[in-house]
């Protein structure tokens, strides 16, 4: 089916707005990465940081999904420690991944923790952006992203990690008010940060919490509520919308719709029936294909896609993977899921017509 003629902002805009649609819009959690030879073909020439850094660089990564897979929004390329390191910490990402040095452990390191001038300080990020923008024109969504405030936390008080995060839950447990101050600076300056990405012409933010899951209900509501609620208040950007991702925060789902986010963004945990007769039509959905499924058969490719889209309607619905491509993903997998999302048959009421 081409989509050549298409406005694929509109139709990623009415999707988060849980209006009517034509079909639903897909794109991919880490769409710019290894699974790509393009990409490799970059990396092989450049360090992790150094293509986040050149605007040049990060602008022509971010694209290749959208060149190669036909996706239906391109996400900036960049890393959610941008914001660590602009407040203040060094940071290193080697192959076995990244690294903050001197931990934030106490008051005297939190501190030290500084607002920033993104314009200044992380200036390639906005930069690369208006690169993008001006590559794809005024009908494709261009996505800028930050981590969510606790996750943020979790790699600034583990300063790396390796799917533990026990010095951080430690860090709740026995500093509650040091931690809320930590959080609350990084709101600020995370809503600072996303605001001059919507200024260099970001459609649509996303706020990645990598660690959500690993909160109970009670936390979330103390600590991860308020500082969440507080980016997306601070963005004053009404016609931006806002997407939430948690990994493993299927028991979260009722108080991540409360942050103010537009679209919840869930993993392959969850159900997507499940989700959109838990929230309604308070907020749309985003996910949720498992993405080791793309390691499979073309045929199991294209069913997951086609059930996630069945079970929310098409309505308030953006496909996507419930995390990151995998690295071993071939890319022609990537492309059937994405050409199986974009083909999905909706059902009559998730239809957009002239009366809307």
């Amino acid at each position: 089916m081409s989509r050549v003629n298409e406005n694929r902002k509109e139709l990623f805009l009415r999707a988060c707005r849980f209006q009517p649609v034509e079909r639903v819009p897909v794109w991919i959690m880490r769409q710019a990465g290894r699974y790509l030879p393009e990409y490799q073909a970059v990396r092989a020439k450049h360090s992790f940081l150094a293509i986040c850094k050149a605007p040049e660089l990060a602008a022509e990564v971010s694209l290749q999904p959208f060149h190669v897979l036909g996706v239906d929004a391109v996400i900036v390329f960049s890393d959610i420690l941008i914001v660590a390191e602009a407040m203040g910490m060094q940071l290193d990402v080697p192959d076995s991944g990244p690294v903050l040095s001197d931990p934030v452990r106490d008051r005297a390191a939190v501190a030290r923790l500084r607002d920033f001038d993104p314009e200044r300080e992380t200036g390639f990020v906005g930069d690369a952006i208006r690169a993008i923008c001006r590559e794809v024109g005024p009908e494709v969504p261009v996505i800028g992203f930050a981590a969510a405030p606790w996750t943020l936390a979790c790699y600034m008080i583990e300063g790396q990690t390796r799917g533990d995060i026990s010095i951080a839950k430690q860090f709740m447990r026995d500093e509650p008010a040091l931690l809320r101050d930590l959080l609350a600076r990084i709101a600020r300056s995370t809503a600072t940060y996303l605001k001059s990405q919507i200024a260099a012409g970001a459609a649509v933010v996303q706020l990645f919490d990598t660690w959500a899951g690993e909160v109970t209900r009670d936390e979330y509501e103390s600590f991860e509520l308020p500082a969440t609620r507080a980016v997306f208040e601070s963005l004053g950007a009404p016609g931006v919308p806002t997407i939430l991702y948690g990994k493993g925060s299927s028991h979260l789902i009722e108080l991540q719709s409360k942050t103010g986010a537009d679209v919840v963004s869930v993993d392959w945990r969850t159900d997507l029936g499940e989700a959109r007769r838990t929230l309604g039509d308070r907020v749309a959905l985003q996910g949720n294909v498992d993405p080791n499924i793309l390691l499979g058969p073309e045929a199991a490719i294209r069913e997951a896609a086609r059930d996630a889209v069945e079970k929310t309607g098409g309505v308030g619905h953006i496909l996507n993977l419930g995390h990151g491509i995998l690295p071993t993903t071939p890319v022609q997998n990537a492309r059937a899921f994405v050409e199986a999302g974009q083909t999905a048959p909706l059902p009559a009421r998730a239809h957009s017509s002239e009366a809307d």
